[in-house]
């Protein structure tokens, strides 16, 4: 089935609406891995003129954001969680390298939070994983890479605190 981004914006507010936990969020990350089998939507929404990160819908009600994302070249994120929200991250071209992170040390506003590396696995076209409040992770591409990614919140917006490895 293709999909619009209107039909997909509007599955995805249906779905929270009627379950905004993880169980809902769940559906949205199935949804997100149809949504990458649609070879239309990816080449309308994920083009060489898409900057790093463009929201491409932020949800009126329910604040949730669906964002693009072309990335050109290598590079390696730090350990992150997203503050009090979540994130679904879909890959629709090349790999990312995601690693996700056990606490050792909560962060804090004066010093950086201290995580050990639990696991590394790759997300390859087609895949999407969902990171729920408190989930730390770190994606790490060496080339380029499209993913569509799904926020509970707009992340610019909102206050989060950098984790070192130890």
């Amino acid at each position: 089935m293709g999909y619009t981004l209107a039909q997909f914006s509007s599955q995805c507010h249906r779905i929270l609406s009627d379950d905004p936990g993880v169980e809902g969020r769940k559906k949205v990350c199935a949804l997100v891995q149809d949504v990458l089998r649609d070879e239309d939507f990816v080449a309308t929404h994920l083009h060489d003129g898409v900057p790093e990160r463009k929201i491409l819908y932020e949800d009126p009600e329910l604040g949730f954001c669906i964002l693009g994302h072309v990335n050109h070249g290598a590079r390696e994120s730090k350990p992150h969680d997203h503050g009090p929200t979540w994130a679904i991250y879909g890959q629709a071209r090349g790999k990312t390298i995601m690693s996700d992170w056990a606490m050792l040390e909560p962060a804090s506003e004066d010093r950086p939070g201290k995580v050990q590396l639990v696991r590394e696995y790759a997300l390859t076209p087609g895949d999407a994983h969902l990171y729920n409040e408190g989930d730390l992770h770190s994606p790490r591409r060496d080339g380029p890479t499209r993913l569509i990614r799904i926020e509970g919140r707009n992340v610019e917006n909102i206050r989060r605190f950098v984790y070192d490895a130890v």
